[in-house]
């Protein structure tokens, strides 16, 4: 252990020379102008963030002894390569490696190695840690054929450590299944299906890592994103990327990535209304209206120089406008590509009349009054925002681009009542500003960047898997999700037909059924309702036995809120964090029972620290978090307070399956059949 704990320090010591390094850079002779100079000292700054010894995070959690030299030829009896695993990389003053990134491919037998398929190593080492400090370490003789396979009690006590604070990395618990996922390739997409406890999330955003690591030039260009559910639920993640020193990771919820400075989320659609707004027929709707702004002319177009006069008739301009229309071209690049064309034409007049135009005459011609108006009445400018208000607000515009997509009755539940008078004055919904977007890029094609993380995808719109796949049309994606999860009335039945509306038809769709988190009792409750919420789903099998984790108990309308207090306060007795779940309606009642306990609480979004570990969560918010301990108020209310059935009873799944060790559902009201 000594020995070990030597090495420990001697890496801190390295890893803080490398940051004095860079903090040392002098770079005012190196750069040619203020511009260069700043980019480079925000580079610096970020790398200097980077090699940020965090006290309570462990420098490395593993070791690798090979049994020869990696990717040489070696005299027999010589020792092999030993290596530290941590989440970055440390070199010492000569470059000689002290902890190696968990990335890297010397790194990867630490995940996969197996008594089965050792990958040449003698010893796999891990190590744990008490408050920063190394406390033990476990080994396992891979190689030795005399030593029995056995389950890692350090892995187990890390997965089952307490939960205070933002969401942890599973860099050091990483499972085989997992890693595969996490180091696939970047050039395709990969679908994510997994249910609770089995670490979808952490292996989206450990996949991220690993892609920054091995293809960080490319996507230093193109840009990643990660997109959440709720500005709760990346609150919650955000501290994963940093740790594993990630700083560029953008992160976004759908809603955000669509709304703007003229489009703001103010309204609220009903269910009927959001669900035909996002249906994927809308995109033809919109494509329809769009187009539906080009006229055919009628008249000539005559273009005055000097003392000529060249006109280009109505059917050649005719002719022009069916060229872009068959192309099918951005709108909005077709109306720039419209007076070009249209000059092109009076140059081929003038070359026949023996005059040498070039490009600057055609330019010039382009931007002639006769020619910009004539592109006006054909091909006029589309403002998106304008274009919604106005096919959600006039009901013949809306039946005129409807026609044979929409029925009458759908046409009426998504028109306004009260029509707008401006952009400004309209109370957006979030579905709208999703049509809004659809409409954006109709006009003008919308930025891609190299890879998008899409965590709890199960609850989008057709339409609002096309504003994702939007930014993600030339890169590609990670799609994290669990199809008994869907909580929206538009919830998606399928990956097939999710990953189609995303633009990734192709997608590899992989799943993990394995649960590390939830204790065995725990998910074998909850999934009693997977038979009514998502038929055929394979259910979550835990690694985890913990008897006596799951309590129901029912009592007294009367004594109900005074029951889930003490139940929170005897969750609170034990270390770790507590959720106390209930339907969004209950929330303020129960607020005033803590509050009148004097018991401190939380809000979702709002770090738990060791002084204020209890958290009152709205079931509509639960999802993707996860507490030590849960408790469940009313579950018949969570059912009750979504617009069906299914959806309230997918709701009241997720509620059931946040808690790492111990569930305690209090109800007065009968439970649902499934659980009763």
């Amino acid at each position: 252990m000594g020995r070990e704990r030597a090495h420990l320090s001697s890496s801190r010591a390295a890893l803080r020379a490398m940051r004095e390094d860079v903090q040392s850079l002098d770079i005012r002779d190196v750069t040619a102008n203020w511009v260069n100079a700043a980019v480079l000292e925000a580079q610096i700054q970020d790398r200097i963030k980077s090699l940020a010894d965090l006290s309570h995070t462990p420098l490395f959690f593993g070791r690798l002894d090979y049994l020869h030299v990696v990717g040489a030829d070696q005299a027999e009896g010589a020792e092999g390569e030993r290596f530290y695993i941590g989440r970055r990389h440390v070199h010492d003053a000569d470059g000689d490696p002290m902890v190696v990134d968990w990335r890297a491919p010397v790194s990867q037998p630490f995940y996969r190695a197996s008594k089965k398929d050792p990958h040449d190593v003698g010893l796999r080492r891990r190590f744990g840690y008490t408050a920063g400090e190394l406390t033990a370490y476990e080994d396992e003789h891979l190689s030795d054929p005399t030593e029995a396979a056995k389950t890692s009690k350090l892995l187990q006590t890390e997965i089952e450590r307490p939960r205070v604070g933002p969401m942890r990395d599973i860099v050091a618990t990483i499972q085989p299944e997992q890693d595969e996922i996490v180091r696939s390739g970047l050039g395709g997409t990969v679908c994510v299906q997994g249910g609770p406890g089995t670490g979808k999330t952490a292996v989206g955003l450990h996949r991220v890592a690993y892609l920054l690591y091995a293809h960080r030039e490319r996507l230093a260009r193109t840009g990643t994103l990660v997109i959440g559910p709720n500005a709760s639920f990346l609150h919650y993640i955000e501290q994963v990327l940093p740790a594993l020193g990630e700083l560029e990771v953008k992160q976004a919820t759908v809603e955000s990535l669509v709304t703007s400075a003229t489009v703001e989320v103010r309204g609220t659609d009903p269910a009927a209304a959001a669900v035909i707004k996002g249906d994927a027929r809308m995109a033809e709707v919109l494509r329809r209206a769009v187009r539906s702004h080009v006229t055919l002319p009628t008249e000539p177009v005559v273009v005055v120089r000097g003392s000529r006069r060249w006109r280009v008739p109505a059917y050649e301009l005719e002719e022009l406008v069916r060229q872009l229309l068959e192309r099918d071209m951005r709108y909005g690049a077709a109306h720039e590509a419209l007076p070009q064309r249209i000059a092109h034409a009076v140059l081929v007049r003038m070359e026949e009349a023996g005059e040498a135009p070039d490009d600057r005459v055609q330019d010039a011609v382009a931007r002639t009054p006769a020619v910009k108006a004539a592109v006006k009445a054909m091909w006029p400018l589309v403002d998106p925002a304008k274009l919604v208000l106005r096919l959600l607000s006039d009901a013949g515009f809306l039946a005129a681009h409807a026609e044979g997509l929409l029925t009458p009755e759908e046409q009426a539940t998504i028109l306004w009542a009260k029509p707008a008078r401006s952009v400004k004055s309209v109370k957006w919904s979030a579905a709208d500003a999703v049509l809004i977007d659809e409409a954006g890029d109709l006009v003008a094609r919308t930025h891609s960047l190299g890879h998008v993380v899409l965590d709890e995808a199960q609850d989008l719109s057709p339409m609002q898997y096309r504003a994702v796949g939007r930014r993600c049309s030339t890169g590609s994606a990670t799609v994290l999700g669990d199809l008994a999860q869907g909580t929206t009335p538009w919830a998606t039945g399928s990956w097939a037909d999710a990953l189609h509306h995303l633009g990734k038809p192709d997608a590899v769709v992989e799943e993990l059924t394995a649960g590390f988190r939830v204790p065995r009792e725990v998910i074998a409750y909850a999934s009693r309702l997977l038979p009514l919420i998502s038929p055929g789903l394979a259910e979550v099998e835990s690694v985890r036995e913990s008897p006596g984790s799951l309590s129901v108990r029912r009592v007294s309308d009367e004594v109900l809120s005074a029951a889930v207090v003490s139940a929170c306060e005897e969750s609170l007795a034990h270390e770790g964090s507590t959720g106390l779940i209930a339907a969004d309606a209950r929330i303020p009642l129960l607020a005033s029972a803590l509050s009148a306990a004097g018991l401190r609480f939380l809000s979702p979004g709002e770090e738990t620290t060791a002084e204020a570990r209890l958290t009152l969560v709205p079931a509509s918010l639960a999802k993707g978090l996860e507490y030590d301990y849960v408790v469940l108020d009313e579950p018949s209310a969570v059912v009750s307070g979504e617009p069906d059935e299914r959806t309230g009873l997918r709701r009241l799944y997720v509620s059931l399956t946040r808690a790492v060790s111990g569930l305690s559902v209090l109800h007065a009201l009968p439970l649902p059949t499934a659980l009763a």
